[in-house]
């Protein structure tokens, strides 16, 4: 009444478990921590601050085991869109790097994320927005 299936289903694990790459929990979040600091220094860089950035620059270096490409030149030479938005942007991305990195129990990324949800807290209460 039925054909038999002739073909192996594409559902089926393969034989040796390595038909496709494995990745463990700590790679996967090291990855996250990663595109959260990335994300975190491009906003940095455009808010004019450099010697976070470079900082931040460090701990994405560690992780990633290669330096991110960095706005430098002339035309980082201050936030280009509204300031305060920059900030809050900045403090949400830093308060996700210090969420995965205490996860990680990354101690150096943690205190890092920290302190940049600090500075951004404070920057957006001296331009008035809370």
């Amino acid at each position: 009444m039925y054909e038999p299936i002739r073909t192996k289903s594409v559902h089926t694990m393969a034989e040796n478990g390595t038909a496709y790459p494995h990745r463990s929990r700590e790679e996967e979040l090291d990855i996250q921590l990663a595109g959260h600091l990335a994300a975190l220094l491009a906003l940095t860089d455009e808010l004019g601050l450099t010697a976070e950035g470079d900082r931040i620059a460090a701990q994405v270096t560690r992780l990633r085991g290669a330096a991110p490409i960095r706005r430098t030149g002339p035309e980082n030479t201050g936030p280009t869109a509204d300031e305060t938005a920059l900030h809050q942007r900045a403090h949400a991305l830093a308060g996700r790097a210090l969420v995965v990195a205490a996860s990680r129990a990354d101690t150096a990324a943690a205190i890092l994320a920290a302190e940049r949800m600090d500075a951004h807290t404070a920057a957006r209460h001296l331009t008035g927005a809370h």
